[in-house]
């Protein structure tokens, strides 16, 4: 084994250190919440306790969705994932859905901005639904912990030349340039970030790899007030009948 291998062979090893790290995370929050419940001098409301078992289930989905997905991760060469042409604004719908009460609990909101020109709403993209679908989910749970209190979070879609760009846009914390570079640096592999707990990149690292197997690209624009995650695609032409 060279140099070069044994290099590849650490930063592996570094990889899955800081995805057991945010695994974690999740777990810890779901053992808390427990314990919360189980105390009995707690004298918690009815009401608490159904957020409470509520958190507790999301919390639950998020982690599972993270060992879903980097069970994919590792297969994606071996396996075949067919690709067809995908509504945007129906897999952009279930995403909302979908994370919608992630979101409520914790007062934030996520909606689909639509775009004025109708054509550009129907759009179609050449995909695969469960791949996409977790790239946004990715990006929408970066964006609930990054997005400030009472604020909204947009998915919306665009035409980019040949490209369906779909984005995730939070008004919050701005990504650090020093934590996207790291993330660039190291193939979008997920990195440690002690200044922000929150931007492992794991889900970066996630959303590159299905993005890659779809011959699309993800990528990042930096605001002032937060940060519009998208991922580009190749436009499919056949016409959309939704």
């Amino acid at each position: 084994m060279d140099k070069r291998e044994i290099n590849e062979l650490l930063a592996y090893d570094a990889s899955f250190l800081v995805a057991a790290h945010e695994l974690k995370s999740p777990l810890s929050i779901i053992r808390q919440l427990s314990l919360m419940l189980g105390d009995k001098n707690s004298n918690l409301s009815v009401n608490e306790i159904k957020r409470i078992s509520k958190q507790i289930d999301l919390t639950s989905e998020r982690a599972l969705r993270l060992v879903s997905d980097l069970t994919k991760v590792a297969k994606l060469e071996d396996a075949m994932f067919e690709l067809e042409p995908i509504n945007a604004k129906k897999i952009c719908d279930d995403v909302v859905s979908e994370m919608n009460s992630a979101f409520s609990i914790h007062d934030r909101k996520i909606i689909f901005k639509p775009y004025r020109n109708p054509k550009i709403t129907s759009s179609l993209a050449v995909a695969n639904y469960d791949l996409l679908r977790s790239i946004l989910l990715n990006f929408s749970d970066n964006a609930l912990y990054s997005a400030k209190s009472k604020t909204k979070v947009e998915l919306s879609i665009n035409n980019v030349k040949d490209k369906v760009r779909i984005s995730v846009r939070d008004y919050g914390e701005e990504l650090p340039l020093s934590v996207w570079r790291s993330i660039k640096k190291h193939n979008c592999k997920p990195v440690a970030a002690s200044s922000r707990p929150q931007s492992s990149g794991l889900g970066i690292y996630i959303a590159h790899n299905f993005a890659d197997a779809m011959n699309g690209e993800i990528g990042v624009v930096r605001h002032k007030n937060g940060n519009t995650f998208y991922v580009d695609l190749n436009r499919s032409e056949q016409l959309s009948l939704l």
